[in-house]
């Protein structure tokens, strides 16, 4: 019989529909070229569709903004890991796949442009989409990989003290100085292939401080 895959993260949301989906895509696409004046009303008209309908979805603004960068995150993901029998190929190809989309999701255009307007809300009156951006982008994808980190703890492949100082090495070694050198406005493009290597060589290194002597072995 088929193991059942580990469950996601605590916090995390049922996927948005189809067409839940297209209006999601339209509203990032308006944060990005609209930025802070984004509102229901320019949503629907983007997305083709009333604000009625996006009220009883999303509930409202901060509801809409708040799908709208679960949305964005949910692209970086995990694979299921096995709850018995994981060995160390089976999860460093899940840390690897992980580290690949956070890199390429980092990178983009709408990402960029969603973390600059969430900064610069920070420390001002405007502070619902900092949040929102800090509570399901960095802390969802704390969460997302702990799982992933504790599984391979519990399979004895690696060892450490904290789950979170894991992930902070973790996120270390895959973002690097990257994310705040586009915030700051570099022109830096990584192609696909730049993506893998990175994110081979961050989950080599990550096995490196954190996998155990004995693959497979409690440490």
């Amino acid at each position: 019989m088929a193991e059942h895959p580990l469950p996601h993260a605590a916090g995390e949301s049922l996927p948005p529909t189809e067409r839940q989906r297209e209006v999601l895509d339209a509203a990032l696409a308006l944060l990005v070229d609209a930025g802070e004046t984004l509102t229901m009303g320019a949503v629907a008209q983007r997305a083709s569709c009333s604000k009625e309908t996006l009220y009883k979805w999303f509930g409202g603004r901060d509801g809409l903004l708040t799908a709208t960068v679960q949305w964005q995150a949910a692209k970086v993901r995990a694979a299921p890991l096995p709850r018995k029998g994981l060995d160390r190929e089976t999860l460093a190809a899940s840390l690897q796949s992980f580290a690949r989309d956070w890199l390429t999701v980092l990178t983009g255009e709408t990402s960029v442009a969603l973390n600059r307007l969430a900064v610069g809300q920070a420390g001002s009156e405007k502070r619902d989409l900092g949040a929102i951006v800090l509570e399901n982008g960095p802390f969802a994808m704390r969460r997302r990989l702990s799982v992933a980190l504790e599984a391979g703890r519990a399979a004895g492949l690696l060892a450490f003290d904290a789950v979170d100082t894991a992930y902070e090495s973790f996120f270390g070694l895959v973002v690097r100085d990257i994310q705040i050198r586009l915030l700051l406005g570099e022109h830096l493009t990584l192609s696909a292939a730049d993506i893998d290597a990175d994110a081979a060589r961050a989950t080599a290194q990550f096995f490196v401080l954190y996998g155990t002597a004995a693959p497979g072995r409690s440490p």
